[in-house]
């Protein structure tokens, strides 16, 4: 199993996981901060090759651009999830999306794209509801670089296994599958 996502840099990364941990969210460990780009996707080893040179191409054809979180949103009623919300980037985003869900990538997705970065997943109402006010003044910015190839690990949590950098590649991996 297989995701792809741009990772939130530090301090706000860890700061967003510490967050979506107080709520509860028994997934905050597992799940690194990110903006999501391929959700969980299931592939067979021998795929993975064609994969990273198919992202690799995709990092080439981009350039790093300004990511400003801004709030909060929510999926619910449709999927009980609060998040981040973008309020500069989401058009680069789309634009990497599109380019990743390509090629060995092409695939139906359950819902339309939406970035975002997710604070609060499958919670109690009262916590949802929460957290959704909680974030609604919640304000950062940094840039894209790139973005990273996740591997769903057998205890559970999702690890980096290749980075893609805007512009010039790959800047290291250690793909396990």
């Amino acid at each position: 199993m297989i995701g792809v996502a741009i990772p939130v840099p530090e301090p706000y990364g860890s700061q967003l996981q510490r967050t979506r941990a107080a709520y509860g969210d028994p997934l905050a460990g597992a799940i690194p901060t990110h903006i999501t780009l391929m959700p969980p996707t299931e592939v067979a080893p021998g795929e993975i090759a064609a994969i990273e040179a198919h992202l690799l191409d995709v990092a080439r054809s981009e350039r790093p651009f300004r990511i400003r979180l801004r709030g909060s949103g929510t999926f619910r009623p449709v999927s009980p999830v609060v998040y981040v919300a973008l309020a500069k980037g989401i058009g680069g985003c789309e634009r990497v999306q599109a380019k990743v869900a390509s090629g060995p990538l092409a695939r139906p997705l359950p819902f339309p794209y939406h970035p975002h970065i997710t604070v609060a997943h499958h919670l109690p109402d009262d916590v949802m509801d929460r957290a959704y006010k909680d974030m609604s003044s919640y304000r950062a910015e940094f840039e894209a670089w790139g973005f990273s190839l996740y591997e769903h690990g057998l205890d559970g949590v999702w690890r980096p296994q290749c980075d893609f950098v805007f512009g010039n590649g790959k800047r290291h991996s250690t793909f396990n599958g």
